[in-house]
């Protein structure tokens, strides 16, 4: 009879610096067990530790590392490590965290924890440091966001940008095989086991760039045609309910899970019912605090959606504490790819999840942005109706003239205007139009070169 395999057990370990409060410290936890979760592994428990900055080369002081190693079955020791200095604000910040009767949260067990997660960007040293000492397998956040992004990619373009990132994250932290730093005969004599290694991952990115420029060549062109487009981009934190309202809006069958980065796809779908001219709406990555330099970097071809766009709706799931934190987050991202210019609505979602009095305190602090539940067809339903205005405020009235000649562009005129009435002569139609400026003039120029 086949068993399961046992689920992998953590151990969750964070770092609380000066400028960081209680609150935002433990929301910065909390959202990293639901991260490691994500990945499939059981969370047993957290470890905290007050320090001045994230330094040294274990990253927790001496007295928290042997309560870990003691905990996940190591030793506890690294090796010979020069104890820095510290000054007598930083010992007394430090002591009194050592001395709090509420840590560590955890409980010993008899099978012992197999991950230690940091709960920040760690040095490749830094986690050497801590597997010895522990004995456990260390990741640190980006590792687990890197890992679940490796998971989620299902295109074929994601799957590059992911290896991309991936690798970029890798290479430093590669290290000489035990039996390993010999130099090799022969083919490629002179270089050492690492050293081959890291040639390897530079070929690697080298072809893995040009495989991806060129999908990214023929996503431009797609953008491209859709310039003059009415477009919409779906922009927020992770999990905050972008893929559930892209489904209503657009009656599309894409990915809805409660997990953090189920959607790592672009997907771009027309506004049902469906509108003359058409309103595209696309779904975008999320965000999340301490995104990977190196993901924002890999995708910001997926994220010209949001920079292309003619609105930006930006979700928040208003029922989650944090939030603003997290909106600032996002908008720290668009910032970063230069999408903060271009105009913006704020939907406070999942508003169902809301008492009535918190409801009205975040209609009053925010009383330009638009509360709706996804699971509520009279929300969906006026936000539909407050896409269309935005875009109706933008269009004109004109005149388009079609020779019986081209009536085969008749499809591009119904496609990029709405068609007000039409007339006809004895060599062409003409038709009144509403449409935005830009795909009115393209038209034109569309039926000037045919």
């Amino acid at each position: 009879m086949e068993t399961n395999p046992p689920v992998p057990r953590a151990i969750l370990v964070g770092i609380q610096v000066p400028s960081v409060d209680d609150v935002a410290h433990a929301a910065s936890i909390e959202e990293l067990g639901r991260l490691v979760k994500t990945l499939g592994y059981e969370v047993v428990g957290t470890m905290s530790q007050k320090r001045y900055e994230i330094d040294g080369g274990t990253v927790l002081g001496k007295g928290r590392l042997e309560e870990l190693a003691a905990i996940t079955g190591g030793t506890g020791i690294v090796g010979s490590m020069a104890i820095p200095q510290k000054s007598k604000a930083r010992e007394h910040f430090e002591d009194a965290d050592e001395k709090r009767p509420d840590a560590p949260q955890i409980e010993p067990d008899p099978r012992k924890p197999e991950f230690v997660i940091v709960d920040h960007e760690i040095s490749p040293s830094q986690a050497r440091n801590l597997e010895r000492a522990t004995g456990a397998q260390v990741l640190d956040r980006t590792g687990v966001i890197m890992e679940i992004f490796h998971r989620h990619a299902h295109s074929r373009e994601a799957k590059l940008q992911v290896e991309i990132a991936r690798l970029k994250y890798v290479s430093p932290r590669l290290r000489e095989a035990l039996a390993g730093g010999e130099r090799r005969q022969g083919s490629g004599a002179g270089e050492s086991d690492l050293d081959l290694d890291r040639r390897k991952i530079r070929d690697r990115l080298a072809e893995l760039k040009e495989q991806l420029e060129g999908i990214q060549r023929d996503n431009d062109q797609r953008r491209s045609a859709r310039r003059d487009q009415l477009r919409v981009a779906l922009v927020g934190y992770t999990n905050a309910g972008k893929s559930s309202l892209m489904r209503a809006l657009t009656g599309s069958e894409v990915l809805v899970a409660d997990e953090l980065f189920a959607t790592l796809d672009t997907t771009v779908r027309a506004l049902k019912p469906e509108t003359k001219p058409r309103v595209l709406v696309s779904d975008t990555v999320g965000f999340i605090k301490k995104l990977p330099h190196d993901l924002v970097a890999s995708f910001r071809s997926t994220l010209a959606e949001a920079i292309e766009a003619s609105l930006l709706l930006f979700v928040v799931d208003a029922s989650d504490p944090t939030y603003e934190a997290q909106r600032e987050v996002s908008r720290s991202v668009l910032r970063e790819i230069g999408a903060d210019v271009v105009p913006s609505r704020l939907l406070l979602n999942k508003i169902d999840r809301v008492s009535v009095a918190d409801r009205a305190a975040l209609g009053a602090k925010h009383p330009d942005a638009i509360l709706l539940s996804v699971k509520s067809r009279e929300d969906v339903a006026a936000l539909r109706e407050t896409i269309i205005a935005f875009f109706e405020a933008a269009m004109v009235e004109d005149q388009i003239v079609l020779p019986y000649a081209k009536q085969g562009l008749l499809g591009d005129v119904y496609e990029n205007a709405r068609v007000l009435s039409e007339d006809y002569n004895t060599t062409c139609r003409i038709m009144k139009v509403r449409g935005l400026p830009g795909a009115i003039a393209r038209l034109r120029r569309t039926l000037a070169a045919s």
